[in-house]
């Protein structure tokens, strides 16, 4: 069994309004590659947002009384934080240099996601997409207008995990493939069937493997293809990956941050 990750060079610094899987497609038919049947296309939050034009200047931003206090606990830009309460439902926790949130769309992260990095002006952030699983069932139809292939489609992004330093791709976004595989029922090597807690998370170890790849610095690989998986099942959406709030422990704010 073989699985690979290939990254189309030569993609340029995506502008608002960019047709991304036009970039790509044709990224790929400079070096002689094209897309095939049930590959997966890894697009980084990133690409997208600025696609989308999701870029805020920090300076037309007014920070409340509650961004300057989180801003003073947590050592933040008094804007940044504003933006993050913005995009965000809950506080989670504050800390010194951290800041945890509940995102709007329901993951948990810290600073809501929004990145200043690669973006040329330190007077600017970029937000996360709008409508993850829905941008990327808009571009798994573009590639397929494109390139007459059936391809899933993966909005990557890196988060933290509770116990563990560093940070792994999740998919934030999905469209075409399984996101989740319950193996609850399913035989052991032994034939002991397996408990409940057994759930791959077949969407977010998609984007983790692609961003062994693509990099989260300077290496300019913000789209990977991934290929050889069999992700056969009804195609799902990333949001499935969300643990409700009421289960997860690490996710329960643990004091009141208005």
């Amino acid at each position: 069994m073989r699985i690979e990750l290939i990254a189309p060079l030569g993609l340029p610094l995506f502008e608002q309004g960019d047709d991304l899987a036009a970039l790509v497609v044709d990224a790929l038919a400079r070096e002689g590659e094209t897309l095939a049947d049930h590959d997966v296309v890894v697009v980084t939050a990133k690409a997208v947002s600025k696609a989308q034009g999701r870029v805020v200047a920090l300076g037309s931003i007014t920070p409340s009384a509650r961004a300057l206090r989180l801003a003073a606990l947590t050592d933040k830009d008094p804007r940044l934080v504003e933006l993050v309460l913005t995009e965000s439902t809950e506080v989670i926790r504050a800390r010194p240099g951290n800041l945890l949130v509940r995102h709007r769309n329901g993951w948990v992260s810290g600073m809501a996601g929004i990145d200043r990095s690669n973006l040329g002006n330190e007077e600017l952030a970029l937000l996360l997409p709008e409508d993850p699983d829905g941008s990327a069932a808009q571009l798994r139809e573009r590639f397929a207008a494109l390139s007459g292939r059936e391809v899933g489609v993966v909005i990557g992004d890196s988060h933290g995990r509770p116990f563990r330093i560093g940070n792994v791709g999740v998919a934030l976004g999905a469209a075409g493939i399984r996101s989740v595989r319950y193996l609850e029922g399913e035989p052991d090597l032994f034939g002991r069937p397996l408990t409940g807690a057994s759930v791959v998370p077949l969407a977010d170890l998609v984007a983790s493997a692609a961003t062994m790849l693509g990099g989260e610095a300077d290496e300019g690989r913000p789209v990977v293809i991934v290929r050889g998986l069999d992700l056969s099942g009804d195609p799902g959406r990333a949001d499935e990956l969300i643990r409700p709030p009421g289960s997860d422990l690490f996710a329960i704010a643990d004091r009141d941050y208005g």
